[in-house]
Formats: structure tokens, sequence, C-alpha cells
């Protein structure tokens, strides 16, 4: 059965996540051609051999359940557009913590995308794995964006990290419980 999450909003369009397909390839190329993404990502992608093996790599991350990354599309006037991805990282069997993680595509900055995507994968994690207690989402300290998407999906600031490479700077630890996530939707934070 596919998975497919929605992330529904009474004011902006309705976000649809799933499982990288191979026929994002253009869309994936076109997302990172954003140097701004490009400076936060491990693994640009700027052709299209790149794109596969990206592509194939999430594939296999899914297979193996190490990874799971799902491509999020916009409901538009033109059909669904792609706006961003978000993954979560290190969900195995006896594991209380996992990590989540995102980028956005450029045209989508600024709209709440990655709070609302970020929001409906939490919550779909902490239903599908049982035993998850804790959800990570960590990022370089010079990258407020970041601060303020997990701010608005609930996630609350817990650390400073050291530096790790392949990451020159030092980092924010951010986290989320289940009951966090069900206080921050009550509050209205995480929509």
């Amino acid at each position: 059965m596919p998975i497919e999450l929605r992330a529904v909003h009474t004011s902006a369009p309705d976000l649809v996540l799933r499982p990288w397909r191979a026929d994002d390839l253009d869309a994936l190329i076109e997302a990172y051609r954003d140097p701004v993404l490009q400076q936060w990502t491990r693994y640009p992608v700027t052709t299209a051999d790149q794109g596969r093996l990206w592509l194939e790599r999430t594939r296999q991350d899914w297979d193996d359940g190490r990874r799971l990354s799902f491509a999020v599309l916009e409901d538009g006037a033109d059909g669904p557009q792609l706006v961003a991805n978000v993954v979560l990282k290190g969900v195995t069997p006896g594991v209380t913590v996992a990590e989540v993680g995102y980028w956005t595509a450029a045209w989508a900055r600024g709209r709440g995308v990655a709070p609302r995507a970020a929001t409906a994968l939490s919550r779909w994690a902490f239903k599908q794995f049982t035993g998850l207690e804790r959800l990570d989402l960590l990022h370089q300290v010079d990258n407020p964006a970041s601060c303020r998407v997990a701010e608005k999906s609930g996630y609350l600031f817990q650390e400073v990290l050291p530096a790790y490479p392949p990451f020159p700077r030092d980092g924010h630890r951010h986290a989320l419980t289940a009951s966090g996530l069900v206080a921050a939707t009550v509050s209205g934070r995480a929509r």
C-alpha cells in the first residue's frame, strides 16, 4: 500500500507527502539549483546522473527502513508542484529517538511549507512507530530559518552541539515528544 500523508490548512494549499519517485527527477534538479539549498545539504544534486543516484539511494533507504524521505507536493493551478523534502532518520526497532530533517525549495520558502510538512511527518512517525519517544531536529547555529521551522513545528530548543563533520559549525538540537506534539497542536504552534 503506498504511503501518502496530507497537511491540510485552512488558508494555504494542501500539502501531499509521498515517497520520492523516478519521475520527480526534473523537479529535484530544479530545486537543487538554489545556492541556499546547496549550502545546507551534504549531497548536492546538479546533474541528472546525481539526481538519479539520489533517488536510487532514497528508494534503497526506504527498502532498508533507515531513512524515510518524502517528496512534499503542493496542490496548484497546474497540478502538484514539488515544494520540499522531509525525512525521518534512524527509526529502527527498539530505538526510542529518531531525527527529522527537511529542505524547502526556494520558490516555497516563507509560506509555512516546512513547518506543516515537518508536523505531518512527526504526527505520522509517532503513530507509526511503537516505542518512539522523541524526535530531534538538528541544524547549524547559523541557520536561523531552521530555528523558526523547529519552533513552528513544536520542537523545543534543547542544546548547542559541537561541530560534527561534514558540518563545520556548532549545531542546535530541538526535540519533540508525542505529548509535546499534542500540546503544541492545542496551543496552535504546530499546524
